[in-house]
């Protein structure tokens, strides 16, 4: 467990965890940066104008449909192709001057990572350690602590040719690791994997950002596992970013001009159920925020103009009413993805 630093802060003083202080700092803290990145391929414009910058230690949502432009600015990224315009740098390094810099900080790892399937898993990982030019000794320890950090501890010495792909797939990720990048980078990894591994996939993913500092940018069609890990997302279309941010900003700015849907349950006395439910609607109605407020047999279904949910449930508790439920209905990752694709803003010109 991290030990815990001590922050004063007079009254409102609170203790902070290694992990948490490195995420404040991250916060601020660049590690990718890209400026007006554009590729064409003849006449064909693959990535237009992209600006986006990622920050160290988070993990980060790459989403769009095939032909998107989101392998071409992987490719741009890791100094695989050179941008037509624009620029970028990861971990300070300009991409396009110095590639083998950027190599040597950021680990790849491609939807179907080939290994030499004639040799085990540890071997596997010591012959990236070896064209990394890491001391053998050095590199036996860090392959042993990875096998046992993703899970495969005990297939270590089973050829690779053997591996499920859920093996592979772990395995690949501590092939990229062997190396201690500060940016991983990860294209369609669950592809293949039964649920159970993918979300082992996931927690190890979390833990890797969190624990050590590792910045993650997961490129991913999977909305639902883009929306448990990723702290930010970007959605592309048409070689452009159509937007950029956390879950709750980007739902906020899509549906800011529809009503906020709240559904309660209360206990009603007995006798009395349908005088208490008019009571109940009058106390739910004078809240702030509430708009409209309708009841069915069980349930009362509320409309906000804002998040009234801690308001509600408070004024319901606080009038004597024993809340058995309270649901309210959020937009997740998978409503914004196709609000901007169904809902008119996939034409490259809403950010």
């Amino acid at each position: 467990m991290a030990r815990p630093l001590h922050y004063p802060a007079g009254a409102g003083q609170r203790l902070l965890s290694v992990q948490e202080i490195r995420k404040e700092v991250a916060v601020s803290t660049p590690i990718i940066e890209l400026r007006g990145l554009t590729k064409r391929y003849g006449d064909f414009l693959a990535v237009d104008g992209l600006d986006l910058t990622i920050r160290k230690g988070e993990v980060f949502g790459l989403l769009g449909p095939n032909g998107a432009g989101k392998s071409t600015t992987i490719l741009m990224m890791l100094g695989l192709t050179e941008p037509s315009s624009g620029s970028v740098e990861v971990c300070g390094i300009d991409a396009t001057v110095n590639p083998i810099e950027v190599k040597r900080r950021v680990g790849y790892l491609p939807d179907d990572i080939g290994f030499y399937e004639s040799y085990n898993g540890m071997d596997n990982l010591l012959y990236t350690a070896r064209l990394n030019r890491i001391p053998e000794n050095e590199a036996v320890a860090r392959a042993q602590r990875l096998l046992s950090r993703v899970g495969l501890a005990d297939e270590a010495a089973k050829k690779t040719g053997k591996y499920s792909r859920g093996m592979r797939q772990r395995l690949g990720l501590a092939d990229v690791l062997i190396k201690n990048p500060e940016v991983i980078i990860l294209d369609e990894p669950t592809l293949g994997i039964d649920p159970q591994g993918v979300r082992e996939f996931l927690e190890l993913i979390v833990r890797l950002s969190r624990e050590e500092g590792i910045t993650v940018l997961l490129s991913s069609h999977h909305l639902h596992q883009v929306q448990q890990v990723c702290d930010r997302v970007g959605i592309f279309v048409g070689g452009k970013l159509l937007a950029d941010g956390d879950i709750p900003t980007l739902s906020a700015q899509l549906f800011a001009n529809e009503a906020f849907k709240i559904t309660i349950r209360v206990k009603f006395n007995e006798g009395r159920h349908e005088a208490d439910k008019q009571r109940l609607i009058q106390v739910v109605q004078s809240v702030e925020g509430v708009t409209s407020v309708q009841g069915d047999q069980d349930d009362i279904h509320i409309s906000c103009y804002k998040d009234a949910t801690p308001h509600v449930a408070r004024a319901v508790i606080e009038n004597g009413f024993d809340l058995i439920h309270l649901n309210h209905k959020e937009h997740g990752l998978d409503e914004i993805y196709h609000r901007y694709f169904e809902g008119g803003k996939a034409d490259g010109k809403t950010k």
